[in-house]
């Protein structure tokens, strides 16, 4: 197995434990690692992390919260419908010619940035 193959693997399964531990990965994990370990372009890979997340990969974890009691399925249905109308609004916007992959990075940093000051110094 080639090291790229082995260094995604690792990546897809810190974030699989983050993301049934807080809820995170595809933004907060997969694609940091992919730009920062792999050198991949920031586009790239969002594009990648994007796709991996097509299939249902909370089923399990999601079948774990829901048998205790930690999972409304309609709240979830709501957001999973507001995801797909995001995900499209985000992708059209990421991909036009004047946004440039340094661009999405610094957008993204922002972005980690106010949710990491919230999470730190606010309820």
């Amino acid at each position: 197995m080639s090291n790229v193959i082995v260094q995604l693997l690792i990546i897809g399964l810190v974030a699989g434990i983050a993301g049934g531990m807080f809820g995170i990965g595809g933004g907060a994990i997969m694609v940091p690692a992919m730009v920062l370990l792999l050198g991949m372009d920031q586009k790239f890979a969002t594009g990648t992390s994007v796709a991996a997340q097509i299939l249902p990969i909370g089923l399990f974890a999601a079948i774990v919260y829901q048998r205790n009691g930690n999972l409304n399925p309609w709240h979830a249905l709501y957001i999973a419908i507001g995801l797909l109308i995001g995900n499209l609004f985000g992708a059209l916007f990421a991909n036009q010619p004047y946004v440039s992959s340094e661009m999405m990075k610094k957008l993204y940093g922002v972005f980690l940035f106010v949710i990491g000051g919230r999470y730190l110094f606010f309820r």
